[in-house]
């Protein structure tokens, strides 16, 4: 095995592994396919082992692979933290706040009221489990989502604080017959099709709450849907498709539609800030700091009175007592 292999390389193998499809690797690392495919050959020529088996129709991982595959993420954040450390803070800081009305975007808006010398870039992809792939890779350095969503190999190469329980509500047409109540109890939606992103990969864990909500309580998830892009899309085709939506209490204003939120028990949506192990920076600092006052100024971690729902599985990756509901 060669002593000084090329990170490029690694991550190459990296974004192949995490895709098993070429063209989406390709596509993630703004490479051409053709020399994505040329820096895994080189990369199995140094190693001497074959890294993935490839056929017409599939790509999947050889043994030797899937053994070597946790040994280079391991060496991809050693060498990330690394070039973090060398630059400091002068390296502005990215990060994916997943929609311009959001807890996320929040954080980031007392940053830089509190520092505005930082600097941090948003972008504004919605989901974490599309996110999840870019922080790993570098690509990306902070995000925020439900953690618990995520495959365990992920979450183990991740650090993250829990930010909000947000509490969830229901967009609905306002000639709804729920439209004029100010709270809808969840009983009430009973025999009701909510949309809830299926169908959107980047958003699996949303769609996966959803699910877990609606068990038992005779509401249904909305068949799958290609991914919408952007407000201006979402706003036209969930008018067009007369859609009700399950959200958050923190959602864009939709003309025609009013947001309502949801009780009996109070379902929540539990938001972590997430960033990759090992990373440094006084952004990241700024952004943890931030968070703690805003969750203690506004009580974003404690359940509402009355009655809450949150999976087993959340309540522990936020570090929370159970919940009743």
């Amino acid at each position: 095995m060669p002593n000084d292999i090329e990170p490029r390389l690694l991550r190459a193998f990296v974004a192949v592994a995490d895709e098993l499809h070429f063209t989406r690797a390709a596509a993630r690392l703004y490479v051409a396919q053709q020399a994505l495919s040329r820096d895994i050959r080189r990369l199995e020529r140094g190693l001497g082992a074959e890294l993935f088996v490839r056929t017409t129709r599939s790509v999947s991982l050889t043994g030797e692979g899937a053994r070597l595959l946790p040994y280079v993420r391991h060496v991809l954040a050693a060498h990330d933290e690394l070039a973090a450390a060398c630059a400091g803070a002068e390296r502005p800081l990215l990060v994916d706040v997943g929609a311009r009305v959001s807890t996320g975007a929040s954080v980031v808006a007392e940053v830089r009221r509190v520092a505005p010398d930082l600097e941090l870039v948003c972008r504004y992809h919605s989901g974490l489990t599309g996110a999840a792939a870019d922080l790993l890779s570098g690509r990306l350095d902070v995000s925020f989502g439900r953690v618990a969503g995520l495959a365990p190999e992920l979450r183990a190469q991740l650090a993250w604080m829990p930010v909000r329980l947000e509490p969830m509500a229901v967009l609905l047409r306002d000639d709804h017959p729920l439209a004029s109540r100010t709270a809808v109890p969840l009983n009430a939606l009973r025999g009701e099709t909510l949309y809830a992103a299926a169908g959107n990969a980047a958003t699996a864990e949303w769609t996966d709450l959803a699910e877990l909500l609606f068990e038992g309580r005779g509401i249904t998830v909305a068949e799958p849907f290609p991914e919408i892009e952007g407000k201006d899309e979402f706003v036209r085709v969930v008018r067009k498709r007369g859609w009700s939506v399950l959200a958050s209490v923190e959602f864009i204003d939709v003309p025609g539609m009013v947001l309502r939120p949801l009780t009996d028990p109070v379902p929540l949506s539990p938001v972590a800030m997430v960033w990759r192990r090992g990373l440094r920076h006084a952004g990241l600092d700024a952004l943890r700091g931030a968070a703690r006052k805003l969750a203690a100024a506004g009580g974003w971690l404690e359940p509402p009175e009355g009655g809450a729902w949150l999976p087993p599985g959340d309540t522990a990756a936020m570090g929370l007592a159970a919940l009743s509901g």
